[in-house]
């Protein structure tokens, strides 16, 4: 009776655990049904209706205890075929254990003990800002049950699901979704209801020159991807420009005076989406985004000879959550960042920046184009997904570019590691809010919460709160000459248009229209690259040059968008140019040089030094 019921406890212990090992029970075919009925008030009740089925006639179930993996739960109910059971409930490893007897055993070959169990928990579903979450961790070693089935119901109000995961064979009915045991094999289940998070931020630079002349500084703002939009508010103070790098990162540009330190303060919002955009690479880029770094050996010759083996970005993280293992006590610690080779020959001891650097260096080698990415990550449950640095909520993840979707795909084998299987690899979530992207440098920009001195080495940088309201805004471009007053008939004639990006949001790519009254050309039409809030580009504008008579004045508009400026020059002819008086005594004074020198030679007045 002893040897049965610790069969059935070490059965039990990990139905609801996300990681473990099950040892096969031939005793018995069991058939699990868990049915999670989630609530408009974050509640969630599960209903297990299980059977036990005897496989012989030498052993039976007399007691029973479950691993629930929720650490609260509460209105618990057990009850068999013959009525309601006594129950004990304990805390183990931060999951509740219940425990009980059954009224009656089922004796007998072919006999079954039916029974179910229920309880309510919150630690399921969460609302966060425009999104509902449902998250339900995986069973472990699932082939050794002979039937299981999870049934997720939600309130109608929910609407229909962003992305299910897993989401193959999903069976949808209504606000129902049932999964089967070759549905789910040993990944939890992921739900999202929404169709963007919204985030909003605050984020503290310290900056300071410790030199004793002037030097130009730069910091990397949340920027546009093909995953999110960013709004960014305000910037105290205002930098001198605001560029966007070959990675999409917008970097704003600060002067400081000899021995001057200050803190630059950013406030904006994003709106986070689980669909990537497309965006074509060149073959420029696709090389520059094969190349070896410092953290991603690439010729690293066990790195090359796995990649050639694993060969697909999927492959690459299966083995990545399958071969790592997230080492809890590095976190919070100052971090050594160990890179590539070292995750591989140490795979016992990473955490989101190895498993990040792994993935880019072996997708490298293996000749997908790949970058890391770097910024906030949105998580309830610090045991499932964990992050990199607690006081300033940071996580790394990494993104290939798929060239049949024709876009940069993020993936994060991290979470996929720590939530014993829930797939990040072909839907990410709402919850991945990025900073930066590294792919021309495996080490720079450097993301928000890493500008500190050692006066703030502990103080929290950065700060962000979901959100509910993204509010859709134009850009608003101002724009000035560069241009002289005057130009000189026969001369090109050219300036600067300057355009400042005055407002929070990204001026996208367009067209700038140029129109004269008479110059040559008489219309124009230049490329305006993209422009980052608060930042500005020069455009050159050129003419070619008129007569050397013409004598007038001319209006230059410039359309950009819905607006035109103007600005009227003057051309006045050469002759009535300083130029032209200068060019006359050039020519005089050339002319009279040559006269004294042909004079002096003929009355022999110039002796010039003979060689001998």
């Amino acid at each position: 009776m002893k040897k049965l019921s610790a069969l059935i406890f070490f059965f039990a212990i990990f139905l609801f655990i996300a990681k473990g090992t099950f040892a096969q029970n031939t005793n018995f075919s069991t058939t699990y049904k868990v049915n999670y009925q989630v609530s408009a008030d974050e509640s969630t009740k599960v209903i297990l209706e299980i059977e036990l089925k005897n496989k012989t006639s030498n052993y039976f179930a007399s007691s029973y205890e479950i691993l629930t993996g929720f650490e609260n739960i509460r209105s618990i109910n057990a009850q068999d075929t013959k009525g309601p059971l006594s129950y004990e409930v304990s805390k183990e490893n931060g999951s509740s254990l219940i425990k009980f007897d059954f009224n009656e055993n089922a004796v007998g070959l072919g006999n079954s003990q039916k029974f179910r169990i229920e309880f309510v928990t919150d630690g399921i579903a969460d609302h966060l800002g425009n999104i509902w979450e449902v998250n339900i961790p995986g069973v472990s070693d699932q082939a050794s049950y002979d039937v299981f089935e999870a049934i997720v119901t939600v309130p109608q109000e929910f609407g229909e699901p962003s992305f299910i995961k897993p989401a193959t064979n999903a069976k949808v009915s209504g606000n129902t979704l049932r999964f089967t045991k070759s549905d789910l094999g040993n990944s939890g289940i992921s739900i999202s209801y929404g169709d963007g998070q919204i985030y909003d931020f605050d984020l503290l630079y310290h900056l300071e020159n410790l030199h004793i002349f002037p030097i130009t500084r730069e910091i990397a703002l949340p920027s546009n991807n093909n995953y999110q939009e960013v709004r960014i508010n305000q910037i105290i103070p205002r930098p001198i420009d605001v560029k966007i790098d070959e990675d999409g990162n917008w970097i704003a540009k600060y002067r400081l005076g000899p021995s001057e330190e200050y803190d630059v303060r950013v406030q904006g919002s994003a709106k986070v989406s689980h669909i990537p955009k497309k965006e074509v690479i060149s073959d420029q880029q696709r090389n520059k985004y094969l190349k070896t770094d410092e953290y991603w050996e690439t010729q690293n010759p066990e790195i090359v000879k796995l990649a050639k083996k694993l060969k697909t970005p999927e492959n690459i993280y299966n083995f990545l959550v399958d071969n790592l293992t997230y080492d809890e006590k590095r976190v919070g610690e100052t971090q050594i960042r160990a890179g590539a080779a070292n995750a591989l020959r140490d795979p016992k001891s990473a955490v989101c920046l190895e498993f990040t650097d792994l993935f880019v260096a072996l997708a490298r080698a293996a000749g997908i184009p790949s970058r890391a990415v770097e910024g906030y990550a949105n998580t309830t449950n610090i045991a499932q997904r964990p992050l990199s640095a607690y006081k300033d909520v940071l996580h790394a993840w990494p993104q290939f570019y798929d060239f049949e979707k024709q876009s940069w795909i993020m993936v994060d084998p991290t979470w996929g590691n720590t939530t014993g299987g829930i797939d990040y690899f072909n839907v990410l979530d709402f919850d991945h809010f990025a900073f930066v992207v590294k792919g021309v440098d495996s080490d720079y920009p450097i993301p928000a919460g890493g500008y500190k001195s050692e006066e703030n080495i502990n103080d929290q940088d950065v700060n962000v709160s979901v959100g509910t309201v993204f509010e859709k805004k134009n850009p608003k471009l101002s724009a000035y000459f560069d241009f002289q007053e005057k130009y000189i008939a026969g001369i090109p004639i050219g300036g600067t248009l300057i355009v400042v990006n005055d407002s929070e949001v990204l001026s996208p790519n367009q067209s700038i229209g140029i129109t004269s009254d008479s110059l040559t050309p008489q219309t124009q039409d230049l490329f305006l690259d993209k422009i980052p809030p608060f930042g500005k580009k020069e455009v050159q504008i050129k003419f070619a040059p008129q007569s050397f008579l013409t004598n007038r004045s001319d209006t230059i508009k410039i359309t950009i968008g819905n607006e035109t400026i103007d600005r009227e020059i003057v051309i006045i002819p050469f002759y009535k140019s300083n130029y032209f008086y200068i060019f006359l005594g050039v020519i005089l004074i050339g002319s009279t040089a040559g006269a004294l020198f042909i004079f002096a030679r003929r009355t022999g007045r110039l002796h010039l030094p003979r060689r001998r």
